[in-house]
């Protein structure tokens, strides 16, 4: 991999950033990263410089860049100019298509609505929640991440930034908890004995919250306390689904099943699926007009979860995980690395400070590895699922250097 640049951003970059800043919103830009184009697990700015791709993009990129299988699907549509239509109101065969394939990796008897983004996922969850149960408050947890829309960011709460002076719908809050013997295991069963809700709503590991994972016995606690109190169970896949734990879900670690869910990122578009006891069985009450018209993004969301199959991605999520996670904790109580956390190809770090994890956050990627943040002072790793050996030692070979230093 060619060795990055010693001034970063380079020329071409610099221009493209004051651009942004002069007729942007200067939004959640991490380090000076402008992309040009990228293959495998590399990514290649617009200067010339390679990087080392520990993101995925948070997750959207399961195959990396420039997979053959991914080019051969744009080069069947560069030349279709109906590439996308009202997916609420026309058919066409990649809804199809994907609805079926997403079908053999989902619980039984589920379906699936498909619309933009994950964040549009979680509002028509909490919606069929909602329609089956009544405008009822809903259970959240604590450090919880589930979009940037009004509904979901009610239910969101990760950092104070996103929330501040925007309405909510009502909320009761429970600890995420992350420890089989945290005394708030049963928090949930005291709120539904004292209240009617429309839902349990949680994720299974936290991504904008700091990949905390959630300990067995709460997520186990949440499901039979859903099903003694006759609540949905919705569980928030967007960024764990589609295989970077090991598995196609998160909750298939957990040895249960929710009532409702929601994906996006590696499916390329956002997808809820649900048990057929909630389907509104009325029309009109989801729509979307690009959800199933997004003709390109949902064939290319077909092919990944072929492709998974195919090449037992799953299987190479969990052994390359398994490498990294190993790696990396090795550096557990060394120079302000206070834990690792994770499943499969999904591993948080967690640093002493905020400033810390920001300082090498930046440093990691002038060394040519790109990684995000995530919660107050954790640092997020989610590679592409097709990462070799080879990579992740590169990969940890330049987080040892960088992150064991001062």
């Amino acid at each position: 991999m060619k060795k990055t640049r010693d001034v970063i951003p380079g020329p071409k970059a610099m221009r493209v950033i004051d651009t942004m800043k002069k007729h942007a919103y200067d939004s959640t830009f991490v380090y000076s990263l402008v992309v040009s184009h990228g293959h495998n697990c590399i990514i290649e700015d617009i200067d010339g410089n390679k990087y080392l791709d520990f993101t995925s993009n948070i997750g959207s990129c399961p195959l990396g860049y420039s997979h053959p299988d991914i080019v051969e699907i744009l080069a069947q549509y560069s030349s279709n100019g109906t590439y996308k239509i009202a997916g609420q109101d026309f058919y066409c065969q990649e809804h199809a298509d994907l609805a079926e394939n997403i079908s053999t990796i989902l619980p039984s008897g589920f379906k699936t609505f498909f619309i933009n983004s994950g964040a549009e996922a979680v509002e028509n969850a909490i919606k069929m929640a909602y329609k089956k149960m009544g405008p009822l408050p809903g259970i959240s947890c604590t450090g919880a991440f589930h979009g940037r829309t009004l509904g979901a960011l009610s239910f969101t709460f990760s950092r104070p930034v996103q929330k501040y002076n925007f309405p909510e719908l009502p909320s009761k809050r429970i600890k995420f908890c992350t420890n089989d013997n945290d005394p708030e295991l049963d928090a949930a069963e005291k709120i539904l004995k004292e209240n009617k809700v429309a839902f349990i709503l949680t994720e299974i590991i936290q991504g904008e919250g700091g990949y905390n994972v959630a300990s067995k016995k709460f997520i186990s606690n949440l499901r039979k306390f859903a099903t003694r109190y006759g609540v949905p169970l919705i569980l928030d896949e967007v960024q764990s689904g589609i295989g970077h734990t090991g598995k196609w879900w998160a909750f298939e670690h957990y040895g249960i099943k929710p009532d409702i869910m929601s994906t996006a990122k590696a499916l390329q578009i956002g997808a809820t699926a649900f048990s057929k006891k909630f389907d509104p069985m009325q029309r009109s009450v989801l729509s979307s007009t690009w959800g199933g018209g997004n003709r390109i993004d949902m064939a290319v969301g077909s092919r990944v979860i072929q492709v998974i199959k195919r090449d037992k991605l799953l299987e190479n999520a969990t052994k390359m995980g398994h490498i990294l996670k190993t790696g990396l904790v090795e550096m557990v109580g060394k120079k302000g690395v206070i834990n690792v956390r994770g499943l499969g190809l999904m591993v948080g770090i967690e640093f002493d400070s905020t400033a810390h994890r920001d300082k090498k956050l930046v440093e990691l990627f002038k060394h040519g590895l790109m990684t995000l943040g995530a919660g107050q002072k954790s640092m997020r790793i989610i590679p592409p699922l097709i990462i070799t050996k080879e990579q992740i030692q590169e990969g940890l070979d330049i987080m040892h250097k960088v992150l064991m230093r001062t």
